[in-house]
């Protein structure tokens, strides 16, 4: 990874910070729409898992950035958001 593109360079003034790839901003924002959504319901991570059948150490990765969620599951969180009893009940 070491040619990855870089999407915010390492501040010369601050000797802890570090360049951020392209991949880890997006991977990063990807986990906060999940974590967003899911408290914007009210829901523990457990909670959000069962109703929505997503696996909850799945979950966790996803909203902690240590995987990155492909667009299907992006799409199906941002569905989620808007229509949580619709898809609860479609998923039940």
């Amino acid at each position: 990874m070491k040619n990855a593109p870089i999407a915010l360079p390492t501040d010369q003034a601050d000797a802890e910070d570090f360049d951020v790839t392209v991949e880890a901003l997006d991977r990063g924002q990807r986990a906060r729409l999940i974590r967003t959504t899911r408290t914007k319901l009210g829901l523990s991570q457990s909670e959000f898992a069962s109703r929505f059948r997503v696996p909850v150490g799945t979950l966790r990765d996803w909203e902690q950035a240590r995987a990155t969620p492909p667009d299907f599951a992006v799409a199906y969180v941002k569905v989620i958001g808007r229509y949580p009893d619709i898809v609860a009940s479609a998923v039940a």
